[in-house]
């Protein structure tokens, strides 16, 4: 079993010279970027969506909410277009019952975005399952009652630990390691998030520490801290191994 993967980040800004990069076995992709552009280039990413895509942008009540979907789904499209070399408008996505997108026509590729105020980050990999979270990180009065409700007993008795900032970025370094795991699995809030445990101390590996009703579950995963934004925490969740 691989017990590493080598994990590459690279901030985007829409030029297409960056594209069309190698994707080697044992190797993930992070690529993010602050979601704004000038108007002209909505319009073009606008065009790169499919229609039902379009219809979801018009649902947002806001401008700023309605410009950042637009441009992180066209962000994400032409980037995966650039790694199958296909067309960024032409890319059709199915989704699971819970919602991951894939892309049926991609063989073993698979990625996964995550957005949040001024950061969104798309990871890709090959023949691996794979989750990314980002969040802003900001003073959180009620986070101990979130724990409560979503975290497991042991990442209840770590958070205790802290308190004031070091509180929030604890917080947060254990909601995107969870989301991360989640999301890789691909089976949403189906997977209760207190019946599995992450590290979440800051001088603590970022890992998979115990999962129920499987214990060997913690083992088939691996979860990485990401550095995208000083504003943010991030991580990401791959599986250790290929699938076979």
């Amino acid at each position: 079993m691989t017990s590493t993967v080598r994990v590459a980040t690279k901030e985007y800004n829409g030029e297409a010279s960056e594209l069309a990069p190698a994707l080697p076995p044992d190797e993930v992709h992070v690529w993010h970027w602050e979601p704004v552009c000038p108007p002209p280039d909505l319009d073009h990413l606008l065009n790169i969506l499919a229609e039902d895509e379009r219809q979801r942008a018009q649902r947002f009540h806001f401008a700023q909410h309605r410009e950042a979907f637009i441009i992180n789904r066209a962000r994400m499209r032409i980037l995966l277009a650039s790694y199958l070399d296909q067309p960024a408008e032409e890319l059709v996505f199915a989704y699971s019952p819970h919602g991951k997108p894939s892309l049926p026509d991609a063989g073993s590729f698979r990625f996964n975005l995550s957005h949040t105020e001024g950061r969104a980050a798309l990871a890709v990999v090959q023949g691996r399952e794979i989750g990314i979270d980002v969040e802003r990180v900001r003073p959180q009065a009620d986070a101990r009652r979130i724990a409560e409700r979503f975290f497991s007993v042991q990442e209840r008795q770590a958070l205790q630990e802290f308190s004031g900032q070091a509180l929030d970025q604890a917080f947060f370094r254990c909601w995107t390691r969870k989301e991360a795991y989640i999301k890789a699995k691909g089976e949403g809030l189906s997977l209760p998030l207190h019946q599995f445990d992450v590290s979440l101390a800051e001088d603590e590996p970022a890992m998979v520490l115990g999962t129920r009703p499987d214990p060997g579950e913690a083992r088939r995963w691996l979860l990485y801290d990401l550095a995208l934004d000083p504003r943010c925490t991030a991580a990401l969740a791959v599986a250790a191994s290929p699938a076979s």
